[in-house]
């Protein structure tokens, strides 16, 4: 076993711990291995390519390139990064619409959905059986009265609360719905890791939304005040073809189901306005959808991220609620700070998750030796996940900034190249600031550095 595992070629410290593993715990190391070790990964890449194929071959899409003699080499050298890791090219938006808070995000999804007129894709790792599921859930049952095609996914253990007794109206009525990794005993221990962390509306093809927001109550001041804060943004034009090609392939794989794309053939792209975009370039968003996930070889959002990070020259501003970097995303901010790029890191005063709080915690000192200026954010929790980089590109997404997200997770974020998407969230930044702390340096008991230190070690699974 042990000589198998070594030409599984993973990083000297992954192989060194299963071999560990199985030498102190022979029997029920093997398990553990079988259950949760590379072999657990390849099946689910082998799945998901099947599932890609399928797709591929039913689902053509047509989001045309645009004009781009006069974008940067810079640009151009991580654009062609994202799709020689995605197969995604350079697209635009019409618009970008950033929408801050739960309220907003909530309030401008159900407009879109109830614009609909053919067909509503939605896909969340969180959708919660409480009032705010409970009046999306009549709303999209509403819709499928109506005639629109509705397709729901969910993530089975994000969502273990939605129930299908819960969403019995939605589907008598005809409503599509499906769980990610549903939860069966063969799949009992794939629960804990490859999730899909998604969120992902698209409404006719004409309005799409990704970000961080869930569908709770956790997340709406308007129905609880100590709601989560976070942002998400809404989209439209070709971009809008390449997250319906992620909930198609995330469909497939969840069910088997192809009726989605014969709903999407019948129902027809809507072309954007080509001539708009080639005689007023600057009107147009450009921009990539990076998606990213187990079943990738090449972890795209943190590729990006950190190539996006080497290219800084002025400023790097990262939110995330979950900070569990690896060596190289640390190697990254660090080096950054060092030749004088203004970093700043915003994170929650406390997570939802006290491991995580105490692991953060314990890279501050690191990071604040390098230069690096570190705030938390006290009034709740936030869960904003963006990247700001110089005045020009900026993320943003479903993925935190930890090792779940950028190698366990299914997950989806988008790169835009303009200046006017970039200073948004500098300004969501900069306001999430006015009620943050920032972490001055002291020093602290042996036994809480012991404690932060523990929790570390426990970083890859967090």
């Amino acid at each position: 076993m042990g000589g198998w595992i070594l030409l599984q070629k993973r990083s000297p410290v992954s192989t060194l711990t299963w071999i560990l593993t199985l030498s102190l715990i022979p029997v029920l190391g093997f398990f553990i291995y079988y259950l949760f070790g590379p072999k657990k990964i390849i099946r689910h890449r082998l799945s998901r390519r099947r599932s890609k194929q399928i797709v591929e071959r039913n689902y053509a899409i047509w989001s045309p390139f645009i004009q781009t003699e006069d974008f940067p080499d810079a640009y151009k050298s991580m654009a062609r990064l994202i799709f020689n890791t995605t197969n995604i090219p350079l697209c635009h938006s019409m618009d970008y619409r950033l929408l801050s808070g739960g309220e907003k995000t909530y309030d401008a999804i159900f407009d879109a959905i109830g614009k609909a007129e053919k067909y509503i894709l939605l896909e969340y790792y969180i959708f919660e059986n409480d009032q705010t599921g409970q009046a999306l859930r009549d709303l999209l049952t509403e819709k499928v009265k109506q005639g629109v095609s509705v397709y729901l996914l969910v993530d089975a253990l994000g969502s273990s609360r939605l129930t299908r007794r819960f969403m019995r109206d939605f589907t008598q009525a005809g409503g599509e719905l499906g769980f990610f990794h549903n939860i069966t005993w063969r799949r009992l221990f794939s629960l804990i890791n490859f999730r899909n962390h998604r969120k992902i509306v698209i409404c006719d093809g004409l309005s799409g939304f990704t970000g961080g927001v869930n569908i709770t109550d956790e997340q709406d001041l308007r129905k609880n005040p100590k709601a989560y804060h976070d942002v998400h943004i809404q989209v439209d034009g070709p971009v809008i073809a390449w997250l319906e090609s992620i909930f198609i392939e995330d469909w497939h794989y969840s069910t088997g189901d192809l009726s989605l794309v014969r709903t999407l053939r019948k129902a027809g792209q809507k072309e954007p306005d080509v001539e708009r975009v080639v005689t007023e370039p600057s009107q147009a968003y450009r921009m990539q959808v990076i998606p990213s996930g187990p079943d990738s070889d090449f972890a795209p959002i943190l590729r990006v991220m950190l190539s996006a990070m080497y290219r800084a020259r002025k400023r790097i501003y990262l939110t995330t609620p979950y900070f569990v970097p690896d060596e190289a995303s640390l190697f990254a901010l660090t080096s950054a700070a060092l030749k004088g790029v203004d970093v700043r890191l915003l994170v929650p005063r406390k997570s939802d998750n006290l491991v995580v709080t105490l692991a953060t915690r314990s890279w501050y000192d690191d990071l604040i030796k390098a230069g690096i200026r570190i705030y938390e954010y006290t009034p709740r929790m936030l869960h904003t996940k963006t990247l700001v980089i110089d005045d020009d590109l900026s993320f943003i997404g479903s993925a935190n900034f930890d090792y779940r997200s950028f190698y366990l997770n299914f997950e989806v974020s988008v790169l835009c190249y303009e200046s006017k998407a970039n200073e948004l969230l500098a300004r969501e930044f900069h306001e999430s600031l006015h009620s943050s702390e920032e972490v001055i340096p002291k020093k602290q008991s042996f036994a809480y550095r012991l404690l932060t230190s523990t929790a570390r070690l426990f970083s890859p699974l967090l």
